[in-house]
């Protein structure tokens, strides 16, 4: 994850002297950015070093504010489709605006003359004068842009109209704001741009025609499935792209026992257009009697088409691989908007990797006049060593985007369009059990376990025994997120926990090898559990697939990576997230401490009346006495104690001991001697982990105060205390883990609220120190997210070096994902809205409105199950969020603020004073942002 800009180099742009400017000061900027990123956009980085110069310094404070009120102005027009939309159609009152935006630029230019020039004598004055002038110059060319920009939105939007019209229904050509806005980010509710146009083609013969049209027209082609990406795969770069959304392809075929060229026998496939959900897929598979091995949390909302350009997997991947190893054939558009069909040739009806050499036939063919292809004018053979399709001892990678030129698989939609597939299925052996595994004692003595069972496991199937069919891991974050009830009788939630699948046609071989591992979890302070009928085994599976619980914590936003390690060297990865998240705890508690000795030494503390008070009221001094100041040096001690533990948190126990000692861990004095003589090596670090020693609050820090102002005169006190702890926590940092353990995929997860600046700095410093974790242990940095916007800056050039010479070469033009994968196609110019700052300055909705809609999507699981999996019948809406107004359904689904009806004659007015009507939707308004 990259976060816009380092807030230290906010806070250091200031001048010396100067006291620290606001972050969001510009109006209705309800989103992660702050000033210093919307002025770069709208007007260039030297003006934004100009502008927060003069802002610094306090020399333009009201010219600032008039400026920024334009550019807010700007900015919630440039968010928000459903304004550009009624501009469009109302062209006197998008002169209006800007007629009111000119005005005040004019009123800024007037204070500079009166003010500025009037005191031509003062060099600093003359110096400010330039500066504000420059920036005008830059804010009058924003304005300008700005009006021009809807003239060119009206033209195209004709031409386009006509143009694309020669290929699909005009029905399927959507410029409306709700088309817009669900498309314009995916899963990680990251956005950059707006797609200038959303099309929704009913059949693949329309396909290559819509791409075609589209580079006549100058647009950039954004495939788009299910938009359920964890990368900002389907995220435009650009205003001007079409979004190709594929979901009405939804043609299933019957499982069919198929020659495929090269393989000696019939074998089961399946075909799927490319907007068939895969959920769809793996029951047609399940009902025929087979196993679709592509399985990825999404299932009940990704699409078939993002899969293959994914290269998605799941907890299946351990037994049968990914997409890419299931796949027979696929067919997509190129750049240059003709037909390729790619074949595998000599399927080992295996995982690719263990195939020493991987065949596909590459067939080119045109576009026939009304849809359709016509017979192929090339063809080629493509032939790629098995083992370069992913880093040698690793389950799983994605990071190779060039993939030796094989088309469109792990492209992530940068060299053509996906349009449908043809799949291998498997045959699940007949017998099967699940084990529920619950580990009770530290993660990092548990985690070995998962490479024992393994390594048993793959012994046995080379016996011919029982064989491992999937091996899922929660971490105790993920535990407490989704609520788990353990099996156990200890009564405490367990330090991790293990589900797997044992698969075998030999029932006893199965129970003998359940009963096996579960023998193994004993051997690691864990317990475990079998699950024999379907019922039992489902409702094992149900708490796994609730993993995205994790960001109820901040209202449904989080970032989720994924990165694969060596299974031997998972106990690594886990102990070095674990010292980032002690780590990131001390901080959060240090700005805790920081806040309380600010709140102390500010003085004129709320001070509530004495129960022994008697006639006169106390004076508040007599009251106090010397409180104030046993707080503050308990503060200072518990800061320096809790400093030292950060910064030496890699320092020898024995070293460490006697500071420790003298900082006020007295206590601890028997514990760290036979700490140190069990492990003569031990750190400070093994303390905090095994929580020998805990940095508290509640304990070291609370507990006194509630001493030190005991009484019902100092409850303020105590409840002031208590707000600014609640305040510091939300905005703390941690790492949850869960992950395909049999084949080392980690997807880490770090839930973020979006109105917090300081929070995604501490995040995206997180996430690099996690990439740079995975990549000392011989991993990769994706195993099955992709790469996309949030990690590409976690590649180097010689990784993506190869993919950005094969991008040249086939779509040097950027026709697909322009700029997608390519340098600084990062999250610098990305962001997302916040109901947070909103409810801060709501002028559109009441607070209490927006707490409501924030409310009802915090609990969000983003599961997919609010996604219609058959078929259509009445709508053919492109998004799940218009496809089923059950009421049930608008309870539980996380689009549910895209739907919400606004109020009838509900007005929304700018900083300008212009006022326009509301939109379709109050609540698409506010997200839209």
């Amino acid at each position: 994850m990259n976060a816009p800009a380092h807030i230290q180099a906010l806070l250091s742009d200031a001048p010396a002297g100067a006291a620290p400017t606001r972050l969001r000061e510009i109006p209705y900027n309800y989103t992660s950015f702050s000033d210093r990123e919307i002025v770069i956009r709208l007007l260039g980085a030297e003006a934004w070093k100009l502008l927060d110069t003069l802002r610094g310094a306090r020399q333009t404070g009201r010219s600032a504010r008039m400026l920024y009120e334009v550019l807010g102005d700007i900015w919630v027009v440039q968010r928000n489709p459903y304004l550009q939309d009624d501009m469009l159609d109302n062209p006197k009152r998008r002169q209006a605006l800007i007629d009111a935006l000119n005005h005040r630029l004019t009123e800024v230019e007037r204070r500079r003359v009166t003010t500025d020039i009037a005191d031509a004598g003062d060099a600093d004055a003359v110096s400010r004068s330039a500066s504000v002038e420059a920036l005008l110059k830059a804010a009058r060319q924003a304005v300008a842009d700005f009006a021009e920009e809807f003239r060119r939105t009206y033209d195209l939007r004709k031409r386009a109209t006509k143009v694309l019209g020669r290929h699909t229904e005009k029905d399927n050509i959507k410029f409306d704001g709700l088309s817009r806005v669900s498309h314009v980010t995916d899963a990680t509710d990251w956005r950059v741009e707006y797609p200038f146009v959303v099309l929704t083609p009913d059949t693949e013969d329309e396909m290559a025609g819509l791409v075609k049209a589209c580079i006549e027209l100058g647009l950039t082609i954004i495939p788009r499935g299910g938009g359920t990406g964890y990368t900002g795969g389907a995220v435009p770069l650009t205003p001007l792209s079409a979004v190709i959304n594929t979901e009405k392809l939804e043609q299933l075929g019957a499982v069919e026992m198929t020659m495929l060229p090269g393989v000696e026998r019939e074998y089961a496939t399946i075909y799927s257009g490319a907007g068939v959900v895969t959920k769809r897929v793996s029951d047609a598979a399940e009902k025929a009697g087979f196993v679709f091995a592509v399985d990825p949390t999404s299932a009940e909302a990704s699409c078939v088409g993002g899969n293959v350009a994914m290269n998605a997997g799941g907890k299946k991947a351990v037994l049968w691989g990914t997409a890419l190893d299931n796949l027979a054939s696929w067919r997509m558009v190129d750049p240059n908007g003709d037909w390729l069909d790619v074949t595998r040739i000599e399927h080992n009806l295996g995982k690719i990797h263990d195939a020493p050499l991987a065949k596909f036939k590459l067939e080119w063919s045109h576009p026939a006049a009304k849809g359709g292809r016509n017979a192929p004018f090339k063809t080629e053979i493509l032939e790629i060593e098995g083992r370069k399709f992913r880093k040698e001892g690793l389950g799983k990678d994605v990071t190779d985007k060039f993939l030796s030129g094989l088309p469109g698989v792990q492209k992530e939609g940068c060299d053509g369009l996906i349009t449908s597939a043809r799949w291998i299925l498997h045959r699940m052996p007949k017998f099967a059990r699940t084990v529920c595994l619950e580990f009770f004692g530290q993660a990092s003595d548990a985690i070995p376990s998962i490479v024992e069972i393994k390594d048993y496991l793959d012994a046995e199937t080379k016996k011919g025994g029982a064989i491992l069919a999937g091996l899922e891991h929660l971490d105790e974050r993920y535990l407490r997120a989704v609520g788990y009830a353990t099996k156990s009788k200890r009564g405490t939630l367990p330090k991790m926990a293990l589900f797997g699948d044992i698969v075998g046609d030999d029932e006893n071989a199965v129970a003998q090898a359940a009963s096996e591992v579960v023998r193994i979890a004993n051997t690691r302070v864990g317990e475990g559990f079998v699950a024999v009928s379907p019922e039992a085994r489902k409702k094992f599976w149900l708490d796994r697939a609730r993993t995205a619980a994790i960001s109820k914590h901040t209202n449904a936003f989080k970032i989720n990576e994924d990165v694969v390690i060596p299974l031997d060297r998972m106990g690594e990865y886990t102990n070095g997230i674990e010292h980032i998240n002690i780590e990131l705890s001390i901080r959060n508690k240090l700005q805790l401490i920081d806040g309380l000795l600010s709140f102390f030494a500010a003085g004129n503390l709320p001070i509530g009346k004495s129960e022994d008070a008697e006639g006169d009221a106390i004076p508040d001094a007599e009251m106090l006495e010397d409180r104030v100041q046993q707080a503050i040096a308990l503060l200072d001690l518990a800061h320096a104690r809790w400093t030292y533990m950060l910064t030496h948190i890699d320092q020898p126990l024995a070293q460490a001991q006697d500071v420790l000692l003298a900082l006020g861990l007295e206590k601890h004095a028997v514990a760290i001697a036979e700490r140190l003589q069990r492990q003569p090596d031990a750190q400070v670090f093994h303390l905090l982990q095994d929580r020998t020693i805990r940095v508290s609050w509640k304990q070291e820090v609370r507990a006194a105060l509630r001493h030190i102002f005991s009484g019902a005169a100092f409850k303020l006190i105590l409840d002031e205390c208590t707000v600014i702890h609640q305040r510091v926590l939300r905005g703390r940092v941690f790492v949850a883990l869960h992950m395909h353990a049999g084949d080392g995929n980690v997807h880490t997860n770090i839930p973020v609220n979006s109105d917090d600046y300081q929070m995604l700095q501490d995040a995206h410093a997180a996430v690099a120190r996690i990439m740079a974790l995975a990549r000392s242990l011989n991993g990769v940095i994706s195993g099955e997210h992709g790469i996309g916007i949030t990690k590409i800056e976690y590649l180097t050039e010689e990784e993506i070096g190869e993919f950005r010479d094969y991008k040249q070469r086939i779509d040097p033009e950027g026709r697909f994902n322009k700029g997608k994968l390519m340098a600084g196609a990062d999250l610098r110019n990305a962001y997302t809205p916040s109901f947070g700052l909103m409810g801060h300055e709501s002028l559109i909705m009441q607070q209490s409105d927006i707490g409501a809609i924030a409310n009802s999507i915090k609990d969000c699981l983003r599961c997919g199950k609010c996604k219609q999996v058959g078929a259509r019948p009445t709508c053919r809406a492109p998004t799940c969020c218009t496809r089923r107004a059950t009421r049930s359904w608008r309870r539980r689904c996380w689009w549910k603020r895209s739907c919400t009806k606004s109020k009838p004659g509900a007005a929304f007015r700018s900083s300008t004073g212009t006022s326009f009507p509301m939109w379709p939707t109050i609540a698409r308004s506010a997200t839209s942002a």
